[in-house]
């Protein structure tokens, strides 16, 4: 067990935000498998200020997931500080805010929002600070290395981030410019957490136990994140929490947990998005479920092209030979 600020974190595991992804019904379904933490999918503060119904529709309400953060991202920070305030007047239900300086893709970047702050630190800094003093909620932060292989400027920014009054820092390592290629470098961060006064979150290529147990090894983080790793594989999550709670190793999930899994996630999909919404979403998450396992291509490739109805995915899953 851990804390940020006063609230206490159960599990070593944070499920990290993926838009497209993380929706209520992802969290909640990822919540038994021994998520600690979660965080919203990225939230506009644009959005928010000018009333559009798609960004209201990713903040968390009062069925959601505890703990849970709200990540927000934003350039200027009168807009931010709208925003908190619609946020703080509407009586959301979270209980973090996390500030979203690590997302590296050019639509978020060009507006010098995302990991676009990391090429200016003493903006972030004074950005930071001025939200850390109008929010009713802990500060949170996620950043990169640095912007590229020549700018790793990570060491500087938790330093600022910690003085503008943040109450955890997760970092992605690896650089805006690599994107999700190439391999997170933990070693740029060896033993930060020994050097910090506040809780390190540590996230990339967290797709097996050894990868969360080497990364907190080397950064000797409070916490995992797991992201892309988990997408498809909810024991992954199961088998991180076990072995740093209990020690623990927990074996695979079987062919057959992985569909009961995925019913499990779908109907929790329907319920928050209906059905018709819910079927394009599981196109391209369902066929995870089966990645691990030979001779799926098939099922897989089906899935992803025929399915439009509650009734057709069953009937793919009914059809798998266990």
């Amino acid at each position: 067990m851990w804390k940020i600020a006063d609230t206490e974190i159960k599990s070593r595991v944070v499920l990290g935000p993926m838009a497209g992804v993380t929706s209520q019904a992802y969290r909640l379904f990822m919540k038994p498998f021994g998520v600690g933490l979660s965080f919203t999918e990225m939230v506009s503060d644009c959005g928010l200020v000018y009333e559009n119904r798609n960004t209201f529709a990713y903040l968390p309400n009062e069925k959601s997931d505890r703990p849970v953060g709200l990540q927000l991202f934003g350039s200027i920070i009168e807009n931010a500080q709208k925003a908190i305030e619609i946020i703080q007047k509407a009586n959301i239900t979270y209980d973090f805010l996390d500030l979203n300086f690590g997302c590296p893709v050019h639509k978020v970047t060009k507006t010098f929002a995302g990991s676009s702050w990391l090429k200016r630190p003493r903006e972030l800094a004074e950005y930071v600070t001025s939200i850390v003093a109008i929010s009713d909620k802990p500060v949170t932060a996620k950043i990169r290395l640095g912007w590229d292989r020549e700018h790793i400027n990570v060491l500087e920014v938790v330093g600022l981030l910690e003085k503008a009054g943040v109450s955890a820092i997760t970092i992605h390592a690896r650089t805006t410019e690599q994107m999700y290629s190439g391999k997170a470098n933990w070693s740029l961060i060896e033993n930060l957490r020994e050097k910090m006064s506040i809780p390190l979150i540590i996230s990339g290529d967290i797709f097996t136990l050894s990868d969360a147990v080497e990364a907190m090894r080397i950064t000797k983080a409070d916490a995992v994140m797991v992201a892309r790793g988990a997408i498809g594989n909810p024991r992954l999550v199961s088998q991180i929490d076990g072995y740093f709670e209990k020690g623990i190793i927990m074996p695979d999930a079987t062919l057959r947990e992985q569909i009961h899994y995925l019913r499990s996630f779908a109907n929790l999909l329907i319920e928050e998005k209906g059905e018709k919404t819910s079927m394009m979403i599981l196109r391209g998450l369902a066929p995870h479920f089966f990645n691990r396992f030979p001779g799926m291509k098939a099922i897989k490739n089906k899935i992803a092209m025929t399915v439009y109805s509650k009734v057709d995915l069953e009937a793919i899953l009914e059809s798998i030979a266990i």
